[in-house]
């Protein structure tokens, strides 16, 4: 792109939940490619959570109002897999509206330069049309295993494009596909997908189990990307997308969008996933599957199209991923 960028790197960024998986990758990413570096006036602000309780309004208008940032990256939110999201819907839905809703609307309130919003592909319908279109949100019914944390996410980028729209603030948002890579959660029931299978297969050859036990069925299929590939689309939308740009991308209507998918454009089973995992943790036992447990949706590849078509695709693949992590998580 030739086009000139719509960030400068004397910026002060906020990255809300610098902590977490997503948001260490965008801290990485930043100073990776030259932000955040107090020659160039630059600044990267990663309050703990000690520092700032994102649940808390007037906390949080304070912190903005005092440290002021002029772009604001959302990467904070309560996370889980289908059991964590069954069992705390009131959690999921809740802490997730409070955390964005003050983040959002403090940034609109004291000027902020740009904000982006992360959801998540989880919001688009459970039987949407594959690969999954921008477009195809609220089309149809969400995936109950994991509604409340849908919700609360399709209201966060529903509340950016309504300040776009009413207010010309300018906030985009990306919904990233399912993610692995450093610092995810390993806890055995809160753990997503990729990372509740690496610990299962490293338990079991660690302690030479001769059956690794995974739920479901295995067979529904499902996209994955390295976070550190999330981090480096999250810098390029800052920098070169903008929905009011002549040839930015529109839904079929001629639409301006104001969120995008973020992908692979790949999908795998989970069974052939888990053989994956396996023979990267050097697993040679068997794989037996729970089928009294939920699969959840049977296909979810997103449409990443747009976001191509800008300039950005992914670079780290599936297996070179899995291995990378693998030999990252040394603790265990």
């Amino acid at each position: 792109m030739n086009q000139k960028k719509k960030i400068d790197l004397d910026e002060n960024f906020y990255v809300a939940g610098a902590s977490g998986m997503v948001g260490s990758a965008v801290v990485r990413t930043l100073k990776k490619n030259g932000y955040g570096k107090k020659n160039n006036g630059g600044n990267i602000l990663i309050p703990s959570r000690q520092e700032l309780d994102l649940l808390n309004a007037e906390k949080v208008d304070h912190w903005i109002k005092s440290h002021k940032p002029t772009v604001v990256i959302i990467a904070a939110a309560k996370v889980g897999g289908i059991f964590a999201n069954s069992n705390q819907p009131y959690d999921f839905l809740l802490e997730n509206l409070k955390i964005q809703n003050n983040l959002i609307e403090s940034s609109f309130k004291n000027n902020i330069k740009r904000l982006l919003f992360l959801g998540s592909s989880c919001i688009y319908p459970k039987f949407a049309k594959q690969p999954i279109k921008e477009e195809y949100l609220l089309s149809s019914e969400l995936e109950s295993t994991n509604e409340w944390y849908a919700l609360a996410k399709i209201a966060g980028i529903k509340l950016c494009q309504s300040l776009r729209v009413q207010y010309n603030f300018d906030a985009i948002s990306l919904m990233p596909t399912n993610l692995y890579g450093p610092n995810d959660n390993y806890h055995p029931l809160n753990s997503h997908v990729v990372a509740s299978l690496i610990r299962k297969f490293i338990e079991a050859k660690k302690n030479s189990y001769n059956t690794v036990e995974c739920w479901g069925s295995g067979n529904p299929f499902r996209e994955f990307m390295h976070v550190d590939d999330l981090g480096e689309a999250i810098l390029f939308a800052l920098e070169h997308w903008s929905p009011c740009d002549k040839h930015a991308p529109k839904d079929s209507k001629g639409n301006p969008l104001t969120y995008l998918n973020v992908g692979t454009g790949k999908d795998i089973t989970i069974k052939d996933l888990s053989i994956m995992i396996a023979r990267a943790t050097g697993f040679k036992g068997k794989i037996e599957w729970d089928l009294s447990k939920p699969d959840g949706t049977p296909k979810k590849l997103l449409d990443i199209g747009n976001l191509k078509n800008l300039g950005w695709q992914s670079n780290i693949s599936l297996e070179e991923g899995i291995k990378k992590t693998i030999q990252d998580l040394e603790h265990f």
